[in-house]
């Protein structure tokens, strides 16, 4: 019988799945590297959300065909390693689409609308809050959305016809006829994007050529009615350089699913800004996303343990010499 070690928990629907298939599942007694070495190396698959997988766990891992990624972003798991034991690593990329990109909507909302300040007004019974100024519409206002995969594209439709907004792209690997498809217009830079968007919401990977895309130098390109919107990665942003442009009042205010270090320090000054609406790693978290995120990896994991091909391969090339049930 196989063994697929699930490293975090995953939607009972997912484990249904691999044991009617007749595939054994173990819950990883902790999600730390060194218990998840020890544990999984008699085990064929393995599931890991944002725990990752590094080289000491692959490496203990002599069995292990095939690697499952709950959800987009691989840079917790070492690709490089894998790839040169052979090891698949199949992943979720539309899984949890929707539900980003209605959370990426919720936080210029609740930004905009100022939800925090005006929650705690009632709660301190505070009724003359409702006379300060700076409350905002979406209506009309213009979104630029940085990178348009699956999420961004979805973004940008609730945006358009949800709420009646402009939309504008910066992704240069963006064909003109999707961008059309989703009533967007192009930015040939990503100055131009911050300088005429009302609300700025980032959709890109985390990569050496986005490592803090948004730093001191293009935040003073944007409105100080402006709304910055991240559900993507935390390195997309120089937190000291957002902090400081919040704390003068260079932006209006952001909304924050994912950070630098998580979970977020206590002393972090973040945590003292009204401006900022955080959440913690949630929004690809409904009970939707998560179902069909475990499915996903399940029904791959199958795949490849059955010889077939999955639909998503992190590295596709390595398919037709990946290692087999008798090891590498």
């Amino acid at each position: 019988m196989p063994v697929c070690l699930i490293v975090q928990p995953i939607h009972p629907s997912g484990v249904e799945r691999l044991t009617a298939a007749g595939v054994e599942c173990r819950m990883a007694s902790s999600p730390d590297m060194a218990t998840v070495a020890r544990e999984i190396a008699d085990c064929d698959a393995v599931i890991t959300r944002n725990a990752g997988l590094d080289t000491a766990a692959i490496t203990a891992a002599r069995r292990l065909q095939v690697i499952a990624n709950h959800g987009i972003g691989t840079n917790k798991i070492d690709v490089a390693h894998a790839t040169d034991l052979a090891i698949p690593i199949i992943f979720t990329p539309s899984a949890n689409a929707r539900s980003v990109a209605e959370h990426a909507i919720m936080m210029a909302l609740a930004v905009g609308k100022r939800l925090l300040p005006s929650d705690h007004a009632v709660r301190t019974g505070d009724w003359d809050y409702r006379y300060q100024p700076g409350l905002q519409e979406l209506f009309g206002k213009t979104l630029g959305i940085v990178g348009f995969g699956t999420i961004g594209r979805l973004t940008a439709d609730i945006a358009s016809k949800g709420f009646g907004m402009r939309v504008v792209v910066h992704s240069p690997s963006a064909e003109d006829a999707m961008l059309a498809a989703h009533d967007a217009e192009r930015c040939g830079t990503l100055d131009d994007l911050l300088a005429q968007s009302d609300v700025v919401s980032l959709h890109q990977p985390s990569r050496l050529d986005t490592r803090h895309l948004i730093n001191a130098r293009t935040l003073a390109l944007m409105r100080p009615t402006a709304i910055l919107v991240n559900t993507a990665r935390a390195d997309l942003i120089d937190t000291a350089a957002l902090v400081a442009a919040l704390e003068s009042g260079q932006i209006a205010g952001a909304g924050l699913d994912v950070f630098d270090q998580e979970p977020l320090a206590a002393d972090s000054p973040l945590q003292h800004l009204s401006r900022v609406v955080m959440t913690p790693h949630t929004a690809g978290g409904t009970d939707e996303a998560l179902k069909a995120a475990a499915d996903q990896c399940a029904d791959q994991i199958l795949q490849v343990l059955a010889g077939q091909r999955p639909a998503h391969l992190v590295r596709p090339a390595i398919w037709d010499r990946r290692r087999t049930q008798t090891g590498a």
